[in-house]
């Protein structure tokens, strides 16, 4: 079960750290919100994590969003998905994991950027080592070390860290090789018929064996068939996402399908 609120949640970080990079003052000028998917376990049948989705303020596609970021606001629009996405999921009173994406290249010094996030999460109670961070392997980052070392500081700091869309990037292993984080989320497209699709099914059975002997969860990302489901936890995963289990909903925490465990 995810930790619960309490004492000693926070790390402390009352030396105020900068960067030139980390412009506290610039306004990204958009606005927007978010959408939750569950990150279900099928061995308990709750929710593990749920997944922050940026959206617009009503509920527009995330692309409505993202196609306004630039080099001159990436920064300051990181910054504002963290701290929104902390702000929403304490309103909603989230009692599991929060999972939220960041851009590798709008962090500069870790420890400097982290700053608003760890303010944020101590003003809305929402306990640091229920905070997920996941990026996608295969974004266009300045250099694989930089992104490991934010990995690393974050994980320092208390944080939870996932690698996204695990074998769609050229990069997945070797990044494995340099940081094992918290966890991994299967590309949906190694995910998509796997239980008739025996190519898929010899790689993800490499993948999934990697990872149990370096300590790592693997989630399966884009699960929509019982067929599906069932090739996962007959090969010892049960952290999944999909439509099969819930669809993201808007500013609320979505029920999970009646149908999602039946067998």
């Amino acid at each position: 079960m995810p930790p619960t609120p309490g004492a000693g949640s926070f790390p402390i970080h009352s030396e105020k750290v900068s960067c030139t990079g980390c412009r506290s003052d610039a306004s990204v000028g958009i606005e927007l919100a978010f959408a939750f998917q569950p990150i279900v376990d099928t061995a308990s049948e709750t929710t593990y994590a749920c997944e922050a989705l940026v959206r617009g303020p009503n509920g527009e596609g995330a692309h409505s969003v993202l196609s306004k970021i630039d080099e001159g606001n990436r920064y300051a629009f990181d910054q504002l998905c963290r701290t929104t996405a902390i702000a929403q999921a304490a309103a909603l009173s989230l009692d599991s994991f929060l999972s939220i994406n960041f851009m590798p290249n709008a962090v500069y010094r870790p420890e400097a950027c982290i700053q608003s996030t760890l303010a944020a999460a101590e003003k809305y109670g929402f306990p640091v080592d229920r905070i997920i961070f996941e990026t996608v392997e295969g974004e266009n980052i300045v250099s694989r070390p930089h992104l490991v070392d934010i990995f690393k500081a974050y994980k320092r700091f208390g944080f939870q860290t996932a690698i996204d869309d695990f074998g769609a990037g050229y990069s997945g292993l070797t990044l494995l090789a340099d940081f094992q984080p918290d966890l991994i989320k299967l590309d949906m497209e190694l995910v998509r018929g796997i239980d008739v699709d025996v190519v898929r099914q010899h790689i993800v059975r490499g993948v999934v064996a990697i990872c149990r002997d370096l300590g790592v969860k693997v989630i399966a990302e884009g699960i929509e068939s019982h067929g599906e489901r069932d090739f996962f936890e007959a090969h010892g995963v049960t952290l999944m996402q999909g439509y099969l289990f819930a669809k993201p909903a808007f500013k609320t925490i979505p029920e999970l399908s009646e149908n999602s465990f039946t067998h």
